[in-house]
């Protein structure tokens, strides 16, 4: 009897990048050639409005992992998604999100390129180096958005990275005002290498690039944060991490329901895979976006047209920085349900 595939596309599938690490996606299959695919509402991030229908963004963002995975081992996934509503009161606190199927496929040389680019993928935020990122990459990265029905919008302009970069900061500080999104931040941050690692999930202090004795800390007196000196402070050591960054990029599309965001997660995927291909790190500004002020300073910067049930609603820094630490993934076992008879 052939062996199913499930075990070993989940193995690579569960390396997708999730808000805050939080992993919310789970697969049961049924059989060796179907599966189901869940979203746990226990594992979002709505304490935002805006973070709400990141739920559909980061399946999105899943169901092209999967398929980039499975094609690189011979498959295309077919899909039938069920587009509704996530509603993190229900009783029932897995979302399901539709049902994927495996049908044979030969390997070609773009998917075993993908599959590299996702292995070789991940999240930067140390400092970057300053080089702008050559006009032949974002052109391609343009075309990929495209192709997927969005809009690649990118700045160099010193001055409007500069006061980005500064909303982004901002936001941070923001939303640690607001009771349920710093209680949604404490519950996923680890402070420690050991915790990050027994945790195998959440922002890691090292990640981040922060002295977890120092983050910790910071983070339990969020008062200091707007104090005159410790909050100076505390935002040259998070301004420090932002060296070097010369471009920022975004993403303007169709944002007008569960659909349109998985849609928008696919493309992000993409696009990310893209500039992994020529080796250019990225480091999504997740906040700005869910955080409907700073999101409305941030459309303004940028002059996005917002209409039509499109908004510009992915902002990210990329370019080109040293190798970022290790990010932990719970294990495969833990994203696998209970199989289902075929």
């Amino acid at each position: 009897m052939t062996p199913s595939p499930w075990p070993d596309l989940i193995e690579e599938a569960r390396r997708y990048p999730s808000p805050h690490n939080s992993q919310p996606i789970k697969v049961q299959p049924i059989g060796d050639r179907e599966a189901r695919v869940f979203y746990d509402l226990d594992l979002g991030l709505p304490a935002e409005s805006f973070g709400i229908p990141f739920g559909h963004v980061c399946a999105g963002v899943f169901l092209e992992s999967l398929a980039t995975v499975a094609a690189g081992h011979g498959f295309t996934v077919v899909e039938e998604l069920r587009h509704a509503d996530m509603d993190f009161a229900a009783a029932d606190r897995l979302h399901l999100i539709g049902s994927v199927r495996l049908e044979p496929a030969p390997v070609t040389a773009e998917a075993s390129r993908r599959l590299e680019a996702f292995r070789e993928r991940r999240t930067s935020r140390r400092p970057y180096d300053r080089t702008l990122v050559p006009p032949g990459i974002i052109a391609r990265v343009r075309d990929v958005a495209a192709t997927s029905g969005q809009r690649f919008e990118t700045t160099a302009d010193e001055h409007t990275v500069h006061d980005l970069v500064h909303i982004n900061q901002a936001t941070l500080f923001s939303d640690l005002q607001n009771d349920a999104v710093y209680a949604e931040i404490m519950h996923w941050l680890r402070f420690s290498r050991a915790a990050a690692a027994a945790a195998a999930d959440g922002l890691s202090a090292e990640t981040m690039l922060m002295p977890g004795g120092i983050l910790k800390l910071a983070m339990a007196h969020r008062e200091w944060w707007s104090a005159p000196v410790v909050g100076r402070i505390i935002r040259s050591i998070y301004l420090n991490t932002m060296r070097g960054v010369r471009q920022l990029g975004w993403l303007t599309g169709p944002f007008d329901g569960p659909a349109d965001y998985v849609e928008a997660g696919r493309a992000f995927m993409r696009v990310w895979l893209e500039f992994t291909v020529h080796g250019v790190r990225l480091h999504p500004f997740g906040t700005v976006i869910t955080n409907p002020d700073s999101h409305a300073r941030f459309a303004e910067a940028v002059g996005a047209v917002e209409t039509d049930g499109r908004m510009a609603w992915m902002l990210f820094r990329f370019g080109h920085s040293a190798e970022p630490p290790f990010a932990h993934r719970r294990p495969a076992a833990a994203m696998l349900l209970r199989e289902e008879p075929a």
